[in-house]
């Protein structure tokens, strides 16, 4: 018995020093997680969009606060330059994410095998029609916008032009040279002009349309918030762009009227998706996850009045009321289809008034 008891004292003082150890182990531990976590580097995707520039330092600062430890490197291009792009790089991607990109050129590349099936976080609160059919999702849809006339009114008085109010007005010969519109090779507001009107007129009765209407043409620019901005500053009368660029000029104090033709105008729906081969993948689902969140788009909401969320009521200053109802009805997969021939007849017919490509 006295043995028995004589080891006690042992297995205690034996037990306590494990204690110890396994203590300074876990505190070890601790102290080493804390430390690779201060000085592991944060990880950074790579973004592609064609949303206006303006809009980006908001839309990263607001995921910046929900995802600190993910970095953002913007690439920015107008759509139809990101579109050729894309493809250049189709067997080596550059990009993780695509976002605020027309859900019409994500479709083109979807087909093509360059995107990654993924469904964010909160997605399924979305509205109905910012949802893919596909299940999973390829895309998420962010917002909508629609295509517009900014006419300068003091410039019109100078001239005594009339405004228009639908778009075969465009082809008035009074309007010679005063006229700015988005190249289609270059700007996705562009195409969706050309095949809007291809789609509503007839083929042949909206090429003899344009035929008219590029008379009448100072420009065609390679982005969409050009033609308005010519228009805002007076080197134009008018020009045709979106109702993202429109109220803030006009808000800002251009002396514009912001005018949708009776006859229907272009929309379309700007969309991100995760692409295919992304290095990043973690890091580009959880910038794809706030995208569709709440506070994304109550972002978005400052600037559009169309945005997939419900319950987002702002409308912002000067935005057209009655854009929604406007919209023409078109077939965005016809549109997706037939891209590449109407570009090149357009080309063909009108490029020698294009802006010099920027690169």
């Amino acid at each position: 018995m006295g043995q028995r008891y004589s080891i006690c004292p042992v297995r205690h003082l034996v037990g306590a020093v494990l204690s110890r150890v396994a203590a300074g182990v876990v505190v070890a531990s601790a102290l080493i997680g804390a430390a690779v976590a201060q000085t592991a580097k944060p990880a950074t995707i790579t973004i592609y969009t064609s949303l206006q520039k303006e809009l980006l330092a908001g839309y990263e600062a607001g995921f910046r606060k929900a995802y600190p430890n993910i970095q953002l490197a913007w690439v920015r291009e107008a759509t139809g330059i990101l579109h050729a792009r894309l493809l250049a790089e189709k067997e080596n991607p550059h990009a993780d994410v695509l976002f605020g990109v027309p859900v019409m050129n994500i479709t083109a590349f979807d087909k093509l095998g360059m995107i990654e099936p993924y469904a964010p976080k909160d997605y399924a609160k979305l509205k109905p029609y910012f949802r893919d059919t596909q299940e999973p999702p390829h895309w998420s849809g962010m917002d909508m916008w629609v295509n517009v006339i900014c006419f300068n009114t003091v410039e019109a008085k100078k001239r005594n032009l009339p405004a228009p109010t639908q778009w075969s007005d465009l082809t008035k010969p009074e309007y010679k040279g005063q006229i700015a519109l988005p190249s289609p090779a270059a700007s996705q507001t562009g195409y969706l002009n050309i095949s809007t009107w291809v789609q509503t007129m007839g083929e042949d009765a909206a090429w003899r349309f344009m035929d008219r209407l590029h008379e009448n043409v100072a420009m065609y620019t390679n982005s969409s918030s050009t033609p308005c901005k010519l228009a805002a500053t007076g080197e134009v009368v008018m020009g045709v762009s979106t109702d993202i660029t429109a109220p803030g000029l006009k808000t800002k104090g251009a002396p514009i009227d912001i005018i949708i033709p009776q006859d229907k105008s272009p929309w379309e729906m700007e969309a991100s998706a995760l692409m295919k081969g992304t290095k990043q993948p973690e890091a580009a689902k959880a910038f794809l996850d706030w995208t569709v969140s709440r506070d994304a788009n109550e972002l978005y909401n400052r600037a559009m009045a169309i945005v997939a969320m419900p319950g987002m009521d702002n409308i912002p200053p000067n935005f057209p009321p009655n854009s929604e109802q406007m919209m023409a009805k078109t077939d965005i997969a016809w549109s997706a289809a037939n891209r590449e021939r109407l570009i090149s007849e357009w080309a063909k017919r009108y490029d020698s008034k294009s802006e010099a490509k920027t690169r």
